[in-house]
């Protein structure tokens, strides 16, 4: 930090100090928001829902439209449109992330043609639970 610009102004920063800057204010378990690639519109907002890797593979041919799907190591993360929560109970051990706000920093390993990175919400809905053998919430009995 002790550099001088070359014009006479103020300390200049390397580039490296920044990093680990970055990297200070960060701590590893801060969500980061999945974002929507160039060319794309998320005019409905984003929300992704988390899919253990093994069963991303056995996912995708039960869907009639596959939007953005991000990966890592342990997740597969799809993005469907804010509040596709409502009124579903998601299939554990499959999770909602409000926001696409996640843990892990995924690679995005799947991009739609079109300008929409949505997956229908109510399809995956539906295959995620014929996947992890559970009833559709509208689907079970209600006692009194």
């Amino acid at each position: 930090m002790g550099l001088t610009a070359a014009s006479g102004g103020g300390p200049v920063l390397s580039l490296d100090t920044l990093v680990r800057l970055g990297r200070g204010l960060r701590t590893p378990d801060t969500p980061r928001r999945l974002s929507v690639p160039d060319g794309m519109t998320a005019p409905l907002g984003c929300d992704a829902v988390a899919v253990p890797a093994r069963f991303g593979p056995l996912v995708l041919p039960r869907l009639p439209r596959v939007g953005c799907i991000y990966a890592d190591e342990a997740h597969w993360w799809w993005l469907v449109p804010s509040d596709s929560d409502y009124a579903l109970e998601w299939p554990a051990p499959a999770r909602y992330a409000a926001g696409a706000l996640v843990p892990e920093t995924p690679r995005l390993i799947h991009r739609p043609e079109g300008t929409f990175p949505y997956t229908p919400p109510i399809p995956l809905y539906l295959a995620l639970c014929r996947i992890m053998g559970t009833t559709p919430t509208w689907s079970r009995a209600v006692s009194a």
